[in-house]
């Protein structure tokens, strides 16, 4: 920019943090229009086994193996641990992917677990009232019992924020360490029947929710 190189509605501009408004100004690198692309969001079914980065040195499959070409530069929102399975939504909207992320937005991921043992209501309220954890506290916006088996249980969690492997640790703390555990909605969006190793895009209305 203070080589004189870009210019804005014609105009040469060489203040850095010039402010444009896309669709409505016209930007010019040495004469070449800049062109912003168009935001793409697409959610996701995560399978088991398949690490949530960019690239494994181990040689472990990441999502972008699993995932069409098309789209491999897209940016995952959140992580799932290697263990987990279900909803990862992905978008080449770097501001908002990390806005989506930051803990300030409060954003609701809702998990289903099956853990050993047969959990009570009493545990559950536990996970609600908050659980100290080795980084802090952490604790549920709703904890639900979805099915109690002999020796299993499967449980519903909601929470707000996404710290690392935060789910599994907080229903050990309680006494029952997690068997399988699948994200099956975040925001407003949900898995639904999304099977593994597939996506699809977001809908309109999806996007304006957890984006606007």
């Amino acid at each position: 920019m203070r080589a004189g190189r870009v210019r804005v509605n014609g105009r040469v501009v060489t203040e850095m943090g010039t402010r444009v408004v896309p669709g409505k100004d016209a930007v010019e690198l040495d004469g070449t229009p800049v062109t912003i692309p168009e935001a793409m969001w697409v959610v996701f079914h995560k399978p088991v086994g398949v690490l949530t980065t960019r690239r494994d040195p181990h040689g472990g499959k990441t999502i972008y193996e699993v995932l069409p070409e098309e789209l491999g530069e897209l940016r995952y929102v959140g992580r799932l641990d290697r263990d987990a399975e279900g909803l990862l939504i992905l978008t080449n909207d770097g501001e908002a992917a990390h806005r989506l992320q930051h803990p300030s937005g409060a954003i609701e991921r809702e998990y289903r677990a099956e853990v050993a043992g047969i959990v009570d209501r009493t545990e559950l309220a536990r996970l609600v009232k908050g659980i100290d954890l080795e980084d802090g506290p952490a604790h549920a916006r709703r904890a639900d019992l979805i099915e109690a088996g002999r020796v299993s249980s499967t449980v519903s969690l909601v929470l707000t924020e996404g710290r690392k492997r935060e789910v599994r640790r907080m229903l050990s703390a309680i006494g029952h360490p997690v068997l399988r555990l699948k994200r099956v909605r975040f925001g407003r969006v949900e898995l639904g029947g999304l099977e593994p190793g597939a996506w699809r895009p977001l809908e309109p209305f999806e996007i304006e929710a957890i984006d606007g």
